[in-house]
């Protein structure tokens, strides 16, 4: 009870739940609609579906939801659960254990990078997005300069028995020629040794994609936080739109059937199980920080375990009504030409910008239904963008408060200005090489090992009953025996089995029919170690910065330091009372001590100073929690402290 209770708050004003030096959210949808609009991106339309079919139909809805159990929803709690109880980024949230304060840096690392590529993945769908602002879509028709003798279309193009011509084997749709030769022209790359001109229209598209970013995150989440009102909602309603559209048309039922037609055979292969957790792990954006950046601008008692369901789930369904709307087009698309569902049907860039544009081409009012699908995916990218920029710029400012919080607006433009330059080599002809070796590396195996540390450390080190305790603090109740078995045994293991799957199923990485040359894969490689060297460099700094022998160091740095715990004052009860620097009530330095004393002498220099705080006039309720908790946390407390020390720590509390 004293743990939970909250205490006495006298006149406090308890409307005022935020720290207002730091933002915070300004409507009661904006975390919500945030959460959904990061998790819902571009990769529940271009590569869920195709795992999907890829993997047994329906079948794979089984290990999808078994695994959005066991390893999504769990880990998207303890993030949002970190991010809400501090108030603070990926990086000052370490306070909780500054040994594993690397691995923050590595989130840091890997959300910078995921959004340098991230963004031109955008600049292109802004290119296709004004390219269909046109009578005549310009991927409609062979016969343009970038066209080459194998260009053909294919629409029409069936024979009296409905098969394709046998010549048709070997030549290319003009959709396709159109994204390789014209927008991305790669064909003036000889590899990404040699990534050629930089291509100014793509140039400027990238330049465009973030000033939008930019102006989106100008003030923070006060703005982002309001932009998302349309961009997390848009989506849904031209996917809706896309989906009436997609089942009205023939031969739609055969694409539908193609997706979802279960075939259980596929559960037996380890293959599948795999799959659906890596689609569960990447979907829901755990790990890059976004979703405790966002938690840490909540008010201390935002219901985030009704948050987490709604979003885990509504992502999860969002993602098989992709499935619909993108296959009934697919099966249009194949009854069109005359083969099979499989041999139309891709993921990833190649749905986006190849497939799925050619068979906007076969609809009436083509370029109407190109450009509602290119703002889906817009809208669908530009959310998890801003929650890229606004994880850095939060941890960075947390670190540096006194410097960077006054002037967030001009270190986001600075930090805006920084990415678009490195990722000008994004935009040359060779830009895609670059942009398949950052997508497969960046936040490959590295992710994984920065997820494993912050659940083991906050589970073993800071420990499962101290932070479900937080959680009780926050939300009234603690994490039942489902979450907690998660947390301990089956999310860890989950991930550290795809973890090793990943490095024994390694392919070296590739773009059609390009192969990329040792020395990219060695970069590639070494991209991903970097993120999960930097998180001993943090221990060993960490120890550093400590005294002592080696044992001792390593437990003062894995202990939370003495600040750690709410952001506001009103919100520190039982063991946190008044911990924060420049609080006027006391301060019951036992609580977070790096060295805690064990000796009665020093237990009771504590509790005179704790006493000779409060005149003979003040709360004797108050006064008796102190000291209850002074008792409760020395008894429990490990180490020792000079006799120095303890005069130190005396005064400190008086």
């Amino acid at each position: 009870d004293l743990l939970m209770t909250p205490s006495d708050q006298g006149d406090v004003d308890l409307d005022v739940d935020f720290a207002a030096d730091r933002g915070n959210w300004t409507g009661k949808l904006d975390f919500l609609l945030s959460c959904i609009g990061y998790c819902v991106g571009l990769g529940n339309v271009w590569r869920f579906p195709y795992r999907a079919y890829t993997n047994g139909g329906g079948a794979f809805l089984v290990p999808y939801f078994l695994m959005l159990a066991i390893c999504g929803i769990p880990l998207f709690f303890l993030e949002l659960s970190l991010g809400q109880f501090s108030s603070l980024g990926p990086l000052a949230v370490w306070k909780i254990s500054p040994l594993f304060k690397g691995a923050g840096a590595a989130m840091l690392l890997i959300v910078g990078l995921v959004a340098i590529y991230y963004n031109m993945i955008i600049a292109y769908v802004l290119f296709y997005l004004f390219a269909s602002l046109t009578s005549n879509l310009p991927w409609e028709h062979c016969g343009n300069w970038w066209n080459t003798d194998l260009c053909h279309e294919h629409r029409g193009s069936k024979d009296g028995n409905g098969a394709l011509p046998l010549n048709l084997t070997s030549t290319v749709s003009p959709s396709e020629e159109y994204w390789s030769r014209y927008v991305l022209h790669i064909q003036g790359s000889r590899g990404i040794g040699s990534p050629g001109e930089i291509r100014w229209n793509l140039c400027l598209c990238l330049l465009l994609a973030w000033v939008i970013v930019f102006l989106c995150i100008l003030k923070g989440v006060k703005s982002s936080g309001k932009v998302v009102y349309f961009t997390a909602t848009f989506p849904y309603l031209i996917l809706l739109m896309l989906l009436v559209r997609g089942v009205t048309l023939p031969g739609a039922w055969k694409g539908i059937q193609f997706y979802l037609t279960p075939q259980f055979h596929h559960l037996l292969s380890s293959k599948v199980w795999i799959e659906a957790a890596l689609q569960i792990f990447y979907s829901l954006g755990v790990g890059f920080g976004g979703l405790l950046t966002f938690a840490s601008y909540n008010t201390f008692h935002q219901n985030i375990y009704r948050d987490t369901f709604i979003v885990t789930l509504g992502n999860a369904i969002t993602s098989i009504l992709a499935g619909f709307a993108i296959f009934s087009v697919l099966g249009y698309m194949s009854q069109e030409l005359g083969v099979p569902v499989d041999q139309v049907a891709k993921a990833g860039p190649g749905l986006a910008f190849v497939v799925y544009p050619q068979a906007m081409t076969m609809l009436p009012l083509s370029p109407f239904w190109s450009f509602l699908f290119f703002f889906m995916l817009l809208t669908l990218g530009l959310d998890s963008q801003f929650a890229f920029l606004e994880t850095i710029v939060t941890a960075v400012t947390d670190e540096f408060p006194y410097y960077l919080r006054p002037k967030k607006a001009v270190f986001s433009g600075l930090i805006c200005v920084a990415m678009y330059l490195m990722g000008l080599v994004l935009t040359t002809d060779g830009g895609m090489y670059w942009l398949v070796l950052l997508d497969d590396y960046s936040a490959s195996f590295g992710l994984m090992v920065v997820v494993i540390t912050t659940c083991l450390a906050v589970t073993r080190v800071y420990g499962i009953q101290r932070f479900c305790r937080d959680i009780h603090m926050m939300l009234g109740f603690k994490p039942g025996l489902y979450f907690r078995a998660c947390w301990l045994f089956l999310s860890p293991a989950t991930l550290l089995a795809l973890l090793v799957y990943s490095i024994v199923k390694y392919q070296p990485s590739e773009y059609g029919s390009y192969r990329f040359p040792a020395w990219a894969e060695l970069l590639g490689i070494l991209m991903g170690l970097l993120s999960c060297l930097m998180i001993p460099a943090g221990m060993l700094v960490a120890v550093l910065r400590e005294e002592g022998s080696l044992w001792e160091r390593l437990q003062q740095a894995s202990r939370p330091t003495m600040d750690w715990g709410p952001s506001l004052e009103e919100n520190r009860t039982g063991m946190y009372v008044a911990t924060l620097a420049g609080s006027q009530s006391p301060k019951p330095l036992m609580v977070h001590m790096r060295n805690p004393p064990r000796s009665s002498i020093g237990l009771l220099s504590i509790l005179l100073g704790l006493s000779s705080t409060y005149p003979p006039s003040s709360t004797s309720d108050k006064m008796l929690s102190c000291l209850q908790g002074a008792l409760s946390f020395a008894d429990s407390s490990l180490g020792d402290c000079s006799p120095g020390r303890y005069e130190e720590m005396a005064m400190g509390a008086g």
